[in-house]
């Protein structure tokens, strides 16, 4: 009889966390001195979202935040990454701060730490005051310029009882789905603004790094969340091989090329000089970008597949990033993408664990010594209740314990490792898709609010008291 496989076990100070986004989960979006961020405007112009849902109310967190905390707390997390809400707390994107807007956060910070769990904010995850926006948005580089005003404000306010700090949540989702394909606020279809948005999102990272350690202990941590893609080629031939360097530089090379480097890829600069010229480049920016950072972010789903296009098949296929006309890729349009083999989220997305696997070992050699966090994993399924209520989502046990798997064997490989953060703690507003996708560990009643924990999330909580993964099997 074959002996039973040992538990995956993890380190005792890994830190078990879950993760969620203001604008997802909010509501209050007319309330303490808030004004319209570009998520406001996108998700209230018609055809923009499923339905024409928006987050107004979302799961109205704003005011249930001491209840939710209090769940967690209950399924036993020891961390829990949330976003600052840039129009919250700074309406018009300069200027002082609107005290009842930080307050809202002092208490929920309170509220985390009372009950033993870590807080990690992230500056941006998204919401740029549409007052900037209308100056130029992330395009201009007075904006990054605003955001290390706004970094400032923020740290000073919680800098003293919050550690970890994010910078920005997937830059890359900003730039290129924001102002390129169009199906992400604010809804802009201008290649060249993509790129020059990228440039001063790095820009702002490196001023906002700089702006929160003039005002924060010197314990505290800076990081990014990036979401880097695994880029892997249909074939071996060379032509394949090359649509994976573009877009390996466009998805991942971009990003992390000045801020962990101080360069942008040469080849990068080479696909892309028939979109822009990059003259928004100047002196000393990349050594601005280039902020000592204290762990790296990374948020994974699903990997990439990739290869040279046919002539009659220029452009995405499948790039699992939604449905427009217009490529988030600048300079990429003789590069194909390709569905990949295997079981499917609701969101479509490829279910493959070895892909995180091997992103996490790919920045443990590019940054050996950086400490690095899981910022976001998760799957969205058909969560429906039972007769009784109740909220079974197998699905989502056995997605989480392959990733969390793959995480301990990267571990095992050298990695350090630090921390996972389940996206999301609960249903919410998904973007585009509206309320349509259920990432949640928790369910969300959309017509009364109420929250019921799925099976997953309990099997999450009992991995986070143990330090080990619980089976699968029979779940």
């Amino acid at each position: 009889m074959p002996e039973p496989a040992s538990p995956v076990s993890f380190p005792p100070a890994f830190l078990w966390g879950a993760a969620t986004s203001a604008y997802q989960i909010e509501g209050a979006v007319r309330e303490g001195g808030r004004t319209s961020s570009i998520w406001d405007t996108f998700s209230h112009t018609p055809g923009r979202t499923a339905g024409g849902e928006h987050g107004d109310i979302a799961v109205d967190h704003y005011h249930r935040f001491r209840d939710d905390v209090a769940l967690m707390a209950e399924l036993g997390l020891t961390a829990y990454r949330f976003s600052i809400s840039w129009p919250r707390v700074q309406p018009t994107g300069r200027g002082p701060a609107v005290q009842v807007g930080l307050d809202f956060y002092r208490r929920l910070v309170d509220e985390l730490l009372a009950v033993g769990i870590r807080p990690a904010v992230t500056l941006y995850h998204w919401d740029l005051p549409q007052e900037l926006e209308d100056a130029g948005g992330w395009p201009e580089r007075d904006t990054a310029f605003r955001f290390a005003e706004y970094a400032q404000i923020v740290g000073e306010a919680l800098g003293d009882r919050v550690e970890q700090w994010i910078t920005l949540n997937e830059p890359w989702c900003s730039a290129f789905l924001g102002y390129g394909s169009g199906v992400h606020a604010p809804g802009r279809t201008e290649p060249e603004a993509s790129l020059r948005a990228a440039h001063h999102l790095n820009l702002a990272h490196g001023l906002g790094t700089s702006a929160l350690r003039s005002v924060m202990p010197a314990r505290n941590s800076v990081a990014v969340s990036l979401n880097s893609s695994v880029v892997r080629p249909v074939s071996q031939d060379p032509a394949d091989l090359a649509a994976v360097r573009k877009i390996d530089d466009l998805a991942n090379g971009v990003f992390h090329g000045p801020m962990l480097h101080g360069a942008y890829p040469q080849t990068l600069f080479a696909a892309t000089e028939s979109v822009t010229d990059w003259s928004y480049v100047k002196d000393g920016d990349l050594g601005t970008i280039r902020q000592p950072l204290d762990a790296l972010g990374l948020n994974y789903y699903t990997p990439t597949l990739v290869s040279a296009a046919a002539n009659d098949l220029k452009g995405p296929r499948a790039d699992g990033h939604g449905a427009s006309d217009h490529s988030p890729w600048p300079g990429a349009e003789d590069v194909a993408f390709h569905q990949t083999p295997g079981e499917r989220t609701e969101m479509g997305w490829t279910i493959d664990p070895s892909g995180l696997h091997e992103l996490i070992m790919r920045y443990a050699r590019e940054v050996p010594g950086l400490p690095l966090y899981i910022t976001e994993n998760g799957a969205a399924y058909d969560d429906k209740p039972d007769p009784d209520g109740r909220v079974h989502d197998p699905e989502r046990i056995s997605y989480l314990h392959g990733h969390l798997s793959a995480v301990r064997r990267a571990i095992e490989d050298g990695a350090d490792v630090r921390g996972y953060y389940l996206w999301s703690l609960m249903d919410n507003f998904e973007w585009a898709y509206g309320y349509g996708k259920r990432f949640g560990a928790v369910y969300v009643d959309y017509a009364t609010l109420e929250r019921t924990p799925k099976s997953s999330a309990r099997w999450y909580g009992e991995a986070a008291r143990s330090g080990t993964l619980p089976s699968v099997e029979g779940v």
